[in-house]
């Protein structure tokens, strides 16, 4: 396989091991089961099973699992044909994975900052709205006494509560 269609590969079969560990490890849907592996992760007295359940629980470790799941299914193997290439793509398609789920982790943050942002605005200005005598001379006086939405450009700017 060539070169340029290894590394297209790669990209491609790092999604769904991103969107598997992301599901598995943050979303709603698991968060009975995650808890019940983080309780049995803090009870346990064998320190075999708190790794096994922190493993089952943590997105970067949960990647190494789907990832084997994902070489074994497709066969892919990166630069060689040996069992090196298996190492190779499988480390690469973890690391790839992780930039995904990194930067899914910042856009939900920025979505929450977005609608916490638009939460508080539309509070202050409905309570401005309904304190003046309902003429719309007071309605753009609380639309411009709102606060300035902060900029979305760098994330250091925010800090989410």
């Amino acid at each position: 396989m060539p070169l340029w269609s290894q590394i297209v590969w790669l990209f491609l079969l790092a999604i769904p091991v991103a969107c598997v560990s992301w599901t598995w490890t943050q979303e709603e849907i698991t968060r009975e089961i995650r808890e019940l592996l983080l309780a049995k992760c803090e009870s346990s007295m064998s320190i075999l099973m708190r790794k096994v359940c922190y493993a089952l629980t943590c997105e970067y470790c949960f990647s190494h699992y789907v990832t084997a799941l994902v070489l074994y299914l497709t066969g892919f193997k990166l630069l060689r044909e040996d069992f090196t290439g298996y190492l190779l793509s499988g480390f690469s398609i973890v690391w790839i994975a992780n930039i995904y789920m990194t930067y899914m982790a910042i856009h939900r943050t920025r979505l929450k900052l977005m609608r916490q942002t638009a939460s508080r605005n539309e509070e202050e200005s409905g309570s401005t709205v309904s304190k003046g005598n309902g003429t719309s001379g007071s309605a753009r006086g609380a639309i411009s006494a709102a606060p300035k939405e902060p900029s979305l450009a760098d994330p250091r700017e925010h800090t989410v509560a």
